[in-house]
């Protein structure tokens, strides 16, 4: 009689933003709607340096999410109040994706979320998650004062899990971060839409499909 074969993971790190939230493109788009601004306004100001460096600042827990919000606002030509709130209003939970990351757990695959952080005060957009509930390790950049895709974050995690990275998985939805991972050794999977990220997580991981 055929047993079942030995799960090749030990280890799963995911993503927050874009992977454990709603796509975010989408929650973009309805920012942008929100705002009546036109599309693509958001993205320029993402791509425009100062932009990039004002993300990046703040990933790494060097500005205030308020600091944030006045100088991205300005980019965008809106009112900076609470901006980081209105623009991931969206941002609603990938339930399914969770959900399998849950069962990973339960099944005795070590799991941590390793998210670029965008600032917790005045809006936390982690509130409601229940991440220390749910994963083993929640690792966010401001809190180390470094960021993806800079290998040293990826070796933290690791190290935390206590898993060799060729026994470990990441999903996030950014190619930078996915090509830094498998640098290490990582098998990287790249997530854009929650039904397909569950059920190929749920296959990699020899996990029943709910």
């Amino acid at each position: 009689m055929a047993t079942a074969a030995e799960p090749k993971f030990d280890g799963l790190i995911v993503d927050f933003f874009g992977v454990l939230t709603f796509n975010m493109v989408d929650v973009i788009s309805a920012f942008e709607d929100r705002e009546r601004l036109a599309r693509g306004t958001f993205l320029r100001a993402w791509a425009d340096p100062r932009g990039q460096e004002l993300f990046r600042r703040l990933e790494l827990g060097e500005i205030t999410q308020t600091e944030w919000n006045g100088g991205f606002a300005a980019l965008m030509g809106v009112a900076p109040d609470n901006l980081m709130a209105r623009y991931l209003h969206d941002a609603f939970p990938a339930y399914q994706v969770i959900s399998v990351a849950r069962q990973a757990r339960a099944a005795g695959i070590r799991t941590a979320v390793l998210s670029n952080s965008l600032g917790r005060e005045p809006y936390d957009p982690y509130s409601g998650f229940d991440l220390h509930g749910t994963f083993d390790e929640v690792v966010l950049s401001a809190e180390h004062g470094v960021r993806k895709p800079d290998p040293a974050i990826f070796r933290l995690v690791l190290d935390k899990l206590e898993v060799a990275p060729e026994r470990c998985l990441f999903i996030d939805d950014s190619e930078e971060n996915l090509a830094a991972a498998h640098g290490l050794g990582i098998t990287p999977l790249l997530g854009l839409d929650e039904k397909v990220i569950a059920a190929r997580l749920a296959e990699l991981l020899r996990l029943p499909v709910r």
